[in-house]
C-alpha cells in the first residue's frame, strides 16, 4: 500500500468548522485552496511511486449534445456547432486564403454549464448566504460575471491517492435507489469491502452505480431524485482529513435534502466548511469492475477564471 501522510500532524478543516459556518481558513488568511494545501510533494511524490503506470483508467464522460445535464436552475445543455467547414470556406468566399489553399479549415463552438460532465466544484460553488470558504464575502469578493475568490483558476494539477468506496457492492445491490442517503454506516461498509482506509490528502472517490445509465436522461437522472451523502457521511470523509470527495452522480448528496434549512447540506459543508473540492460525474464503473480501491488519482481543471466550476479529465493508475 502506498502511505501519504503528512510528516506533520495534518490540518484537517472539518475539525476545526462547523456546519452551517463558512470556515476562517487554518490555511492562511489569503488561502483559497482549502484542504488541497495538505497534499505535500512527498505525498505525490509517494503515490507516483507506488502507482502502476502500465493500466490507466478514464474517469471522465464525453460531452455531447443530449447528454445528462443539470437543467433544473435554467442553466443551459451542452450545445456544441461549427463555427467553419471546408466547404463552407469555399463556398462563403472563394477568394480567402483558406477557399484557394489546399487546406481545410474547421472550427466550432461550445456552450455550457461549468457544471456539466465531470467537472469540479470550486470553493466558491456554495457557502452559508453571502459567506464562502474562508469566510470571503459576496459584498466584498464578487464581481458582476465571477467571483474574486476561489476560483478554478487557483487550483494546481493534482496527484494524490484515491480511494473508491463501491456503496452498491458492500450493501449488495447493483445500484443505489432514488434517493438513497449514505451514511457513516455505509461508508464503513464500504471501507470494509475495499480493506483499506481514508488518511489525510485522500481523494474519496464514493460509486452509487447511476452510471450504468449513462447516457440515457430519463434513467440516468430521474427526477433528479439522486442517492448521495447525508450530512453525517460527508463529516465521515471530511473528518478525515479528505482532500477532495467525488462522486458518479450529478451532486453528491441525497436528494432531495432531508434538512429544512438547506436543499444542499452537503455542498454548503463541503465547500464552505471544510474547504473540500466536490467532483461530479465520475466515470467509477472500470474501477469498480476491476475492484480497485486505491490508486493514484491525476486531474487539473480548466482554468476558468472567477467560475464556479470547470470540467476536468481525470485519470487514475492503480497502486502496486
Amino acid at each position: 500500500m502506498c502511505g501519504t501522510k503528512a510528516e506533520d500532524p495534518p490540518t484537517i478543516a472539518a475539525r476545526i468548522g462547523e456546519y452551517g459556518q463558512a470556515t476562517k481558513s487554518p490555511f492562511g488568511a489569503d488561502d483559497q485552496l482549502g484542504m488541497l494545501n495538505t497534499v505535500t510533494p512527498s505525498m505525490r511524490e509517494a503515490v507516483m511511486d507506488a502507482a502502476d503506470a502500465r493500466d490507466m483508467y478514464d474517469l471522465a464522460v464525453d460531452l455531447f449534445i443530449g447528454m445528462p445535464a443539470y437543467t433544473a436552475n435554467g442553466d443551459p445543455p451542452f450545445q456544441m456547432c461549427l463555427t467553419h467547414t471546408p466547404a463552407g470556406s469555399v463556398n462563403e468566399d472563394p477568394e480567402s486564403d483558406f477557399a484557394k489553399s489546399i487546406g481545410g479549415l474547421s472550427g466550432d463552438v461550445v456552450s455550457m454549464y461549468t457544471h456539466t460532465g465531470t467537472h469540479i466544484d470550486s470553493l466558491n460553488h456554495f457557502g452559508y448566504g453571502d459567506a464562502i470558504w474562508n469566510d470571503y464575502r459576496a459584498e466584498t469578493e464578487l464581481g458582476s460575471r465571477s467571483w474574486k475568490k476561489c476560483g478554478p483558476e487557483n487550483t494546481p494539477p493534482v496527484v494524490t491517492r484515491g480511494v473508491l468506496l463501491d456503496v452498491p457492492r458492500a450493501l449488495g445491490v447493483e445500484s443505489l435507489p432514488d434517493s438513497f442517503g449514505i451514511g457513516p454506516d455505509e461508508v464503513e461498509l464500504a471501507l470494509a469491502l475495499s480493506k483499506t482506509e481514508i488518511r489525510p490528502g485522500d481523494a474519496v472517490v464514493f460509486r452509487t452505480g447511476r452510471m450504468r445509465f449513462w447516457p440515457d436522461p430519463e434513467r440516468f437522472n430521474p427526477g433528479y431524485l439522486f442517492p448521495g451523502l447525508n450530512l453525517e457521511g460527508a463529516q465521515r470523509i471530511a473528518e478525515a482529513g479528505a482532500v477532495m470527495v467525488g462522486t458518479d452522480c450529478m451532486a453528491p448528496e441525497q436528494s432531495p435534502s432531508t434538512r429544512a434549512d438547506n436543499p444542499a447540506p452537503v455542498h454548503s459543508y463541503l465547500l464552505a466548511t471544510c474547504g473540500v473540492p466536490i467532483a461530479e460525474n465520475l466515470w467509477l464503473e472500470d474501477l469498480a469492475r476491476e475492484e480497485i480501491y486505491e490508486f493514484a488519482f491525476l486531474f487539473a481543471p480548466i482554468k476558468f477564471r472567477g467560475a464556479t466550476g470547470a470540467p476536468i479529465r481525470p485519470i487514475a493508475f492503480p497502486l502496486g
